[in-house]
């Protein structure tokens, strides 16, 4: 629905279909797996500890209109904002520290693209849930689960609630104890959980990232 540092538009369709009525995103960010193709016809449960991402979703869910969107300004080069909604689509992991930004052509061109994407797509997400807590605190329900939290090391430093905040072997430990599908996203330095190989991505100036990932079904 909305530009976000580590997102998984581009590579949702390499993760397992849900299998499971309910889809649970403890560490919910921009839902891009639970917004991929029929994903979002699920029950969606977000689970978002970073307060200013989680009034985003609240707003999308159960106050935005599509035309209210569609009315927000056009960011324009060179000028000043402090709109966080504004600020996560700079293409940056260092976003989520900033108070304000200025806007380029990266960030001109994100809000436009996004304006449009949250327009068209606001109806799908209206029966979704938003929370704003930790992932501890998620319903202990079947569904299926999709964990992508901050990922270990550098990769995961940029989030208001970092990696440098987790305490991975307590996180794997609750990850291993939800029931239904587990799909647990990870980056190369993810060593808490036997993580394998899911898809090599290009990113800046030719270096590659490794995806990696755990999975677990009772199905």
């Amino acid at each position: 629905m909305f530009y976000y540092y580590g997102r998984k538009k581009q590579i949702s369709k390499y993760y397992p279909a849900p299998q499971f009525d309910t889809i649970v995103e403890p560490f919910a960010g921009a839902a891009a797996y639970s917004a991929y193709k029929d994903n979002w016809k699920k029950n969606v449960i977000l689970i978002e500890k970073d307060e200013k991402v989680s009034n985003i979703w609240n707003w999308l869910i159960n106050e935005a209109t599509e035309q209210e969107i569609l009315n927000l300004p056009e960011l324009k080069i060179g000028e000043k904002s402090s709109d966080f909604l504004h600020i996560i689509h700079a293409a940056t992991k260092m976003a989520f520290h900033f108070k304000t930004i200025k806007v380029t052509a990266v960030l001109e061109r994100n809000w436009e693209i996004s304006k449009r994407i949250m327009s068209q797509n606001l109806y799908k997400v209206k029966h979704w849930q938003i929370l704003n807590d930790d992932y501890s605190n998620a319903p202990d329900i079947e569904a299926t689960w999709f964990i992508d939290p901050p990922y270990k090391g550098e990769a995961g430093l940029g989030y208001r609630h970092s990696s440098k905040l987790l305490d991975y072997d307590k996180l794997a430990e609750w990850a291993l104890n939800r029931k239904g599908e587990v799909i647990f996203c990870e980056g190369k330095e993810g060593d808490y959980l036997p993580f394998k190989p899911l898809v090599d991505l290009k990113g800046v100036a030719g270096k590659v990232n490794k995806e990696m990932i755990y999975y677990r079904s009772n199905v």
